[in-house]
């Protein structure tokens, strides 16, 4: 009974130890403070955030309003090694292409300090040039990706507003113009006709055609017109007259349509979309 007892209790224990509430300057805390006081040093916040080696040299060049074509290199070099050290000392998992440039740093710094000989000074490159050529082609590209980023972009500052409408399912075909009512009607056209009437004896040359053309300039695909407004009173019979035989035609070759609400109502004219 004994040993079950102890690997019972053998299996009762954790595994693994309890871990830490929280661990301030390398110092775990296993509780909550007693008290609400908490110490200065257990939250820093970064308010530079770098994407690459070349994000962190390009800010401290724009930052002192440096030459880019003519880079301090031992100023730059100082500079971006305290900011390595800065993130050993609080611990971040530096990437390798930091230390990667760290080295291209220092290569190009011992190479400028070098002495060269007279002969050797305008034939061998700036050490810097490849290095220049990559922040410029990084400073252009991240320019365009800020530009790009400042586009208004689809269901962020753009939303796609869908609106249904339910058909009612009613639909009413247009009653058909009798004979009767298109007569009426051009009866009245030309008891306004008569009223612009002279004695005059003169030779009109109307065509039906060019009236026909002129009918479908007056009408519309879109809404419909009142039968009269395609009739030029001031013409006299002749000119009406010509204007029905126009829209007779134009009905006849099915370029018009013709409706007419109810009976004894206006008539309307609609071309044919």
């Amino acid at each position: 009974m004994s040993e079950s007892g102890d690997l019972v209790q053998q299996a009762r224990r954790p595994l693994q130890n309890e871990m830490p509430f929280a661990v301030v300057q390398g110092t775990p805390i296993n509780g909550p403070p007693k008290d609400l006081y908490i110490p200065p040093e257990a939250l820093e916040v970064f308010l530079e955030a770098f994407e690459g080696p070349l994000d962190l040299l390009l800010y401290l060049i724009r930052r002192q309003n440096l030459d880019i074509l003519d880079i301090p290199i031992a100023h730059i070099t100082a500079q971006y090694m305290s900011y390595i050290d800065l993130m050993e000392e609080i611990k971040l998992e530096l990437a390798a292409e930091y230390l990667v440039m760290a080295a291209l740093l220092a290569e190009i710094k011992s190479r400028m300090l070098l002495p060269r000989p007279p002969s050797d000074e305008d034939e061998e490159d700036d050490p810097r040039a490849e290095l220049v050529r990559r922040l410029q082609e990084y400073e252009r590209y991240k320019k365009a990706a800020d530009d790009l980023d400042a586009l208004p972009r689809l269901e962020r500052e753009l939303h796609h507003v869908v609106v249904k409408f339910e058909p009612d399912g009613l639909e009413q075909d247009p009653p058909e113009v009798s004979l009767d009512s298109l007569l009426d009607a051009f009866r009245d056209v030309l008891g306004r006709a008569e009223m612009f009437a002279d004695h005059r004896v003169q030779r009109e040359t109307l065509s039906v055609r060019e009236r026909m053309a002129v009918v479908m300039d007056r009408a519309s695909s879109k809404t419909f017109i009142p039968f009269y407004a395609l009739f030029t009173p001031s013409e006299g019979k002749a000119g009406v007259v010509v204007t029905l035989i126009a829209i007779l035609e134009l009905l006849k070759e099915s370029l018009i349509e013709m409706v007419q609400n109810d009976d004894r109502g206006p008539i309307y004219i609609k071309l044919v979309a």
